[in-house]
């Protein structure tokens, strides 16, 4: 372990595909971590596997408090409220971060219970269309952006109040252990975060669904010419139901104003088709820009050569409680750059 890295064990609640990963990570790290999972056969499954795992929530808690552990949430939305109160019981004193892709309604959660100056908001930008811990894999937030939220921070600057040391603390770790993982840790308010995650995680998923349902009504031929563009388009529509409807369920007033964006340029798009010369290249040419400002900005261009793909998005060194560390965040948080702690 080295000086840049979390100096404390690291506690995972829920072991789906996100946490379970990350579980995977810091074990391959030799990081002090274990986890809980709901599931007793994927408990003994990860047990077998050589991981430190228990389907025994209280206790898992408990030698969270007494080791003082950071704890990460990730359960579905559904489920946060019940493992807030489990860790107001058990682990009263822990610090605590969640990797759910919607921030508003757990951070309300969090604020209702009083548990707002130990908790930082996560939501790591990685992974596919399967669940659970057999679909757990190594390397999955490589490169990944990982939003990490300081209102708590700013709310007390604002208000003139000292951040409390065990949240700094709390934060400095979160962000440590992005690092560990080698995702990018990208400085968010919550309510930012929810309305950027709806436009390019959430409305995704409605156009999948949709796409999927218009293909398949096309009956057999349709199903059998279906090809990359296609696949490609709908591959998050093999998402569980379930965990769609929660990430979009949750997140609704902010998707419902990306719907509306989208609905007006596809609208738009069939007038111009259905008039006497139809044309779209007004749509392609504006959707081919704006693609390959986005392919720019994350850096992930595949005609690259370099084995090292390096991320574009502008690092801030950061020394947390140090003079105007937050408004350093927020300008970070504007330029949509990436943070690093040494």
């Amino acid at each position: 372990m080295s000086s840049q890295d979390v100096q404390r064990p690291i506690c995972i609640i829920g072991l789906g595909l996100i946490g379970g990963s990350l579980l995977r990570d810091l074990a391959g790290y030799n990081h002090d971590v274990f986890g809980y999972n709901h599931s007793t056969s994927a408990a003994r499954t990860a047990v077998k596997q050589g991981f430190d795992v228990n389907d025994d929530l209280p206790a898992v808690l408990n030698r969270a408090e007494v080791e003082e552990a950071l704890i990460v949430i990730a359960v579905p939305m559904t489920a946060v409220g019940s493992v807030l109160d489990a860790i107001q019981e058990h682990a009263p004193s822990c610090g605590i971060t969640d990797v759910v892709s919607v921030k508003t309604p757990v951070r309300q959660q969090v604020c209702d219970r009083g548990m707002e100056d130990r908790y930082v908001g996560g939501h790591p930008m990685a992974g596919t269309s399967k669940s659970g811990w057999d679909h757990s894999q190594t390397g999955l937030f490589r490169r990944a952006a990982w939003g990490i939220t300081y209102d708590y921070a700013a709310e007390c600057e604002a208000s003139g109040g000292k951040i409390p040391k065990k949240w700094i603390e709390t934060f400095t770790d979160v962000v440590r252990m992005t690092q560990m993982v080698h995702a990018e840790a990208v400085p968010i308010r919550v309510a930012n975060h929810d309305a950027a995650v709806a436009r390019i995680s959430h409305l995704p998923h409605v156009f999948a669904e949709t796409l999927a349902m218009v293909g398949d009504n096309g009956g057999i031929l349709a199903q059998s010419l279906a090809a990359g563009s296609f696949k490609d388009a709908t591959r998050v529509a093999g998402t569980r139901p379930d965990l769609v409807q929660q990430m979009c369920e949750t997140n609704a007033p902010a998707l419902v104003e990306a719907l509306d964006e989208a609905l007006e340029l596809l609208h738009d798009a069939r007038e111009k088709l259905a008039a006497p010369e139809p044309s779209i290249a007004e749509l392609t040419d504006a959707g081919y820009r704006a693609h390959t400002r986005i392919d720019a900005r994350s850096g992930a261009r595949k005609e690259s050569v370099s084995p090292v793909k390096i991320s574009s998005r502008p690092v801030l060194r950061l020394h947390p409680g140090g003079p105007k560390w937050v408004a350093q965040l927020r300008q970070t948080e504007s330029l949509g750059g990436r943070i690093e702690i040494f």
